[in-house]
């Protein structure tokens, strides 16, 4: 999976373009700066947009070609980001340190999903918000983006479990536009969640 995502990201352009998700962007501007931890940020358009937002962004990844494109479009930004090579399963950020965790398009097989999932929970610290925007199933039928393979998308059920501990503020399965670079353009079935750690 990391030669894949290599291979994609060795390309010259952005291939998901330089500008941040627009549900991320919405809801990050709703909250007050702090920590942001960004899990398989690849090529770092959503990273650079928080730093430039006053946020003190993590971002990790296992892609050394997206870090490399991250750490230049940030140069470019005049903002700092904090980039790290790991993958999902292994990386391990501190425990209750981040205000929000933004998982975008971050697509896994259902043997790792959940447990991912509950492991950031517990990353966030209490009062902290998760931001998520995923393909659900139904975009098979679409050519706008997103995994090829069933296993790896999404449904409404799945995310309502994983984050059964978290306050659902924002929660729906929509049709969206996207646009953002060449591998994201066109009408896509997505499901977006805002939710919030308890305080206590």
């Amino acid at each position: 999976m990391k030669e894949q995502w290599n291979e994609r990201y060795a390309a010259p352009e952005y291939i998901y373009g330089i500008s941040p998700n627009r549900w991320f962007a919405e809801k990050l501007s709703q909250l007050k700066p702090g920590k942001l931890l960004l899990p398989a940020e690849g090529e770092g358009r959503n990273a650079v947009y928080a730093a430039k937002e006053g946020w003190e962004v993590f971002a990790f990844d296992q892609s050394d070609e997206g870090q490399k494109k991250a750490l230049k479009l940030a140069l470019v930004q005049n903002v700092t980001i904090n980039y790290s090579l790991g993958d999902l399963i292994e990386f391990e950020p501190p425990q209750n340190n981040y205000d929000a965790i933004a998982l975008i398009f971050v697509h896994m097989p259902a043997e790792i999903r959940q447990g991912v999932h509950r492991k950031l929970i517990e990353k966030l610290k209490p009062g902290g918000y998760l931001i998520l925007e995923a393909f659900t199933k139904k975009q098979l039928q679409n050519t706008s983006g997103g995994p090829r393979s069933e296993s790896l998308l999404y449904e409404r059920e799945f995310i309502a479990d994983d984050f059964k501990d978290l306050n659902m503020l924002e929660f729906e399965e929509t049709i969206t536009l996207l646009d953002e670079g060449p591998l994201h353009r066109g009408e896509a079935f997505v499901i977006r969640l805002l939710a919030k750690k308890s305080e206590n």
